[in-house]
């Protein structure tokens, strides 16, 4: 889970610790509890159960006007100067003392995405539906360690899959071309203070649910919060291609966010990966670093800014030795708790010929613009 996930619920990002609320000292002292007999509250609606849904369309036009129809880079907004779906998903929650569940189930262009390489989605492609879906174990007297078991999406990057838990409408480079969305194996999380968490995964290759090296890579997460800021460091190690255990994949991940004040945030988001050959020496190197700043202007409009840079070394992740530029600055109206729109702005620029204009051939920039438009609905419980 990303750093912006731990602080998303609040869309100003002021990352709070949980606390009680201190009681009046002006207040009269309270009769002793077996002294007045308990009001009956409600009966539970869902008995435990709590349900949520989503939905996020967009329409993204690119003034380079590829015959493809195709925004290069931009993982979830793919297609050009037509209205999509990028997702509508279902989510599901159930979790008592002990045991719980979290299942994420969907739909569109994110959920194909997603699953594109997974050789298990491949064969069986019902499983391209779901985002994530893990069990959850809370044994007692461990102090609050929870276990995980299944899929669920990364630790690493400092934006998440759902365009409403992030800043920006488009995701970052690093977060489309340096990071995995997701992994499935076994989790556990450890709170060692009520500010530090570090976290131990033992999992399968990137974004594979079976299939490619099951449970031969693994993952260690710290997570560091106080009120003005939430640092996170993420480091993934395994082997990652197909048929063989050699060839071991590195990835460094780290972020910074910052809560300058109620109202203005920002973060600055770093990247390390390097894929080792197999049977030979050497490996295919990329890294990055990202910064983007938020400002609430009024309760309803937000505005967000972001910059980054990102070299794909050996032409890893984008299949072609690049550097890439990227700027981005978005505005979004929040008509109330379900309903947001943004409208945004996007320019990528590269060292190469890479991006298609017309049907010209290959230019080394592409500026965008997008629309998009969130419905969130719950939570029921």
């Amino acid at each position: 889970m990303s750093i912006l996930r731990l602080v998303a619920p609040a869309l100003v990002l002021t990352a709070l610790l949980p606390g009680q609320t201190p009681a009046d000292p002006a207040a009269p002292p309270q009769a002793p509890a077996a002294a007045a007999a308990p009001a009956p509250g409600p009966p539970p609606k869902y008995d435990g159960w709590i349900f949520s849904a989503m939905a996020d369309g967009y329409f993204t036009h690119s003034f380079n006007n590829p015959s493809t129809n195709v925004n290069e880079l931009q993982n979830f907004n793919i297609k050009s100067d037509q209205p999509n779906l990028s997702m509508a998903m279902f989510s599901v929650d159930k979790s008592d003392k002990v045991l719980g569940i979290h299942a994420d189930v969907g739909l569109g262009d994110t959920f194909r995405v997603i699953h594109a390489a997974d050789p298990a989605v491949i064969d069986n492609k019902g499983f391209r539906y779901v985002k994530q879906m893990y069990v959850i174990v809370k044994p007692k007297n461990v102090h609050g360690t929870e276990f995980d078991f299944g899929e669920f999406v990364t630790s690493a990057g400092a934006e998440v899959i759902e365009s409403n838990g992030n800043w920006n409408y488009t995701r970052s480079l690093l977060f489309a071309w340096a990071i995995p969305y997701y992994h499935f194996g076994l989790r556990a999380n450890v709170p060692v203070t009520k500010e530090l968490a570090v976290g131990f995964q033992v999992v399968n290759a990137w974004n594979t649910l079976w299939g490619n090296n099951n449970l031969d890579n693994i993952g260690l997460t710290l997570a560091y919060t106080k009120p003005k800021f939430v640092y996170s460091l993420n480091y993934y190690e395994g082997p990652n291609h197909l048929g063989t255990t050699q060839g071991k994949r590195n990835l460094v991940d780290t972020t910074l966010l910052i809560n300058a004040t109620p109202k203005v945030s920002f973060y600055v988001n770093g990247d390390y990966g390097a894929d080792n050959h197999v049977g030979t020496s050497g490996s295919d190197k990329w890294y990055g670093i990202a910064g983007a700043t938020r400002a609430q202007i009024t309760k309803r409009v937000a505005l967000a800014g972001r910059a980054e840079i990102f070299d794909d070394h050996d032409g890893f992740s984008t299949g072609t030795k690049q550097v890439i530029k990227e700027g981005t600055i978005t505005g979004e109206y929040k008509y109330n708790d379900h309903f947001l729109t943004r409208v945004e702005l996007r320019h990528d620029a590269s060292d190469k010929s890479f991006f298609l204009k017309d049907t010209n051939g290959a230019v080394k920039g592409m500026t965008t613009f997008t629309i998009g438009l969130v419905v969130s609905l719950g939570p029921w419980k």
